[in-house]
This record gives C-alpha cells, sequence and structure tokens, in this order.
C-alpha cells in the first residue's frame, strides 16, 4: 500500500515554494547596508549571455549547469555594459567554480595550478582556461597579464595552505583568515572586469590605498557572504567564517552568523568609502570613465552576488 501511495504522490505537482536555504540569512544585510538594499537590474540579454555560456561550456569540456546560474550572476553585475562582457565574465565563473569543485577532491589536484600557468590542455579546466585566456589576454598589457598570472598563483598558494591544514588538522585564526580567503575566492576575478569591459586601470591607481581597498573589501564581502550561505556544506571544515566565530568566541550558530554579518556590514562601509576618495582627479577624463565603471562593477558585485546566493541551485 505504501509503495502504491509514493508512486501516486510522485504524480502529484510539487510545492513551488522554495527550500529555506542558508543564503536567506544574508537577507537582514538589505536592511542595513544601502548597497544591499535593491535587488541588481537583470541584463536585458541574459538569455543569450546563458546560451553563450552553455555552448562554450560543451564546446570545452566543462559541465554545463543552468541551475548554478553563474549567467545570472554576470548578467547581474555587468547589468549596464554590453551582453559580451557579462558572457566572458560568466564564462570565468563557470571556469572558476568547476576548478574549486576538482579543488575540494583533494590537494592532489593542486597540479591543475602548474598546467594554467605552462598553458597544457590535459583536463578540461585546462583547455577551457587556455580557450578563455587567448580571448580575455589579447586586449591587455603585459602588465596586466603578469598580474592576472600573480593573483592566480596566489589562489595556489592559498589552496594548499588549506589542503596543508586540513592533512595536519590546523585551524587557521580568524585574525589571519581574511588573507587566507581573499586567495582562495579567487584574486583574479577582479583583474578580468577590466578586460570584460575593454579598459585597464593606470598601475599607480590601482596600486593605490583606495583602489586596493575597494578590491579587498570587495573580495571580503563576496567571499563572507558565500561562507554563511555554505556553511551547511561545510561538513566539518574550518575554513569558514561562521565556523571560526563559533570556535574562537564560543558563540553558538545564530550569534556567530550574526557576528559575521556585522562584519560584512561593516567592510560594505569600507567599499563605499575607499570608492569615493579614488584619486580620479589626477587622471584625464577618459581614463577616469574607464576606472569608474570598474569601480561601479566592483560596488554592484555584493547585491548581485547576494541575489545569486538566493537562487543558484549550489546552495539550495
Amino acid at each position: 500500500m505504501r509503495s502504491v501511495l509514493r508512486s501516486l504522490s510522485s504524480l502529484l505537482p510539487r510545492s513551488r515554494v522554495p527550500a529555506r536555504s542558508a543564503a536567506e540569512q544574508l537577507l537582514p544585510l538589505t536592511e542595513r547596508v544601502p548597497m544591499l538594499a535593491a535587488p541588481c537590474r537583470m541584463h536585458p540579454s541574459v538569455y543569450a549571455v546563458e546560451a553563450a555560456v552553455l555552448d562554450w561550456a560543451r564546446r570545452t569540456g566543462l559541465r554545463a549547469d543552468p541551475g548554478a546560474g553563474f549567467h545570472r550572476l554576470a548578467a547581474r553585475a555587468f547589468a549596464e555594459f554590453d551582453a559580451a562582457a557579462a558572457a566572458l565574465f560568466a564564462q570565468w565563473l563557470t571556469w572558476l567554480f568547476q576548478l574549486d569543485d576538482e579543488l575540494d577532491e583533494g590537494p592532489c589536484r593542486l597540479e591543475l595550478f602548474q598546467g594554467f600557468l605552462r598553458g597544457t590542455a590535459g583536463h578540461p579546466l585546462e583547455a577551457a582556461f587556455a580557450d578563455l585566456w587567448r580571448v580575455t589576454s589579447a586586449r591587455m598589457s603585459d602588465h596586466w597579464r603578469s598580474r592576472f598570472a600573480g593573483h592566480l598563483k596566489n589562489q595556489h598558494d592559498a589552496c594548499r595552505a588549506e589542503a596543508e591544514n586540513r592533512l595536519t588538522g590546523r585551524v587557521p585564526t580568524l585574525s589571519e583568515y581574511p588573507a587566507l580567503r581573499r586567495g582562495t575566492v579567487g584574486p583574479y576575478l577582479y583583474d578580468l572586469v577590466e578586460p570584460c569591459l575593454r579598459v585597464e586601470v593606470p598601475a599607480w591607481l590601482r596600486t593605490s590605498e583606495p583602489w586596493q581597498e575597494l578590491v579587498e573589501a570587495c573580495a571580503d564581502v563576496t567571499a563572507w557572504c558565500n561562507d554563511v550561505a555554505s556553511r551547511p556544506k561545510e561538513h566539518g571544515d574550518p575554513h569558514n567564517m561562521v565556523v571560526l566565530a563559533i570556535r574562537e568566541y564560543g558563540l553558538d550558530e545564530q550569534a556567530a552568523t550574526a557576528w559575521v554579518l556585522d562584519r560584512i556590514a561593516e567592510r560594505c562601509e569600507d567599499m563605499g568609502a575607499a570608492a569615493r576618495t579614488l584619486p580620479l582627479g589626477d587622471v584625464d577624463a577618459k581614463t577616469a570613465r574607464d576606472v569608474s565603471k570598474v569601480a561601479c562593477a566592483y560596488l554592484a558585485a555584493p547585491r548581485a552576488h547576494l541575489d545569486w546566493l538566493l537562487e543558484s541551485s549550489r546552495y539550495a
């Protein structure tokens, strides 16, 4: 009788009410942080962006999962720019998150980074990277290419440090975690905004204190929001802001999450303050416009990321 009932129930329409996800714990930030208050506008060509990403993923051998919604994250972050910018960034996101999944399989997968730097194509991730690199780097200077390569190595080093922590049972402290997390989140993602928009930030401005603070604060907000959303899937991994707050301050899960939300709100304020103090008066009008485009993409990223966390199948 029970098997009959199960068979009948499978024929009934499923509820349209989505299951609650950990990402919903981030929603109080929309009432506290001005830059997170309103949802991002969706790019009018979002379906064209999705098609471009799926076609590219299948062609290069990567997994094509529309439910992950990388195209929707990029279409929000680049809503004010052309569809090609959103598509290129979405392709890089698809690559980055598949790399993240591969690295989760164990420290041996760190060898992939060597393939990226050597330009080999023995793995679909290496072939996809070579394809993206060909398109992306063609429009950029040698200085930008060197910067990107350096940030790719930074991710390798951060991922290796996490892998060694897991092997030895070492838990990072809250004070050292932010720098480590900026490495694992993919610091080159912030370099990619420039080629996507077909501009390049002057080296002296990019190394200025306000610009560095803008980028680092944006990385922290993105990474820590991801920590909150992915907390149920961590399975005891200590490399998570919520987990470390529980450990160091003796908080329960709810209090630790609230503590992390406070830190996220502070870093959002830091982003706004850094953007307001960028030395745009020291450059010509065209350069100021180009730099402003990149800065605006950074400022849009936290809310675009939040909207994506709430809807992506990766965090359901």
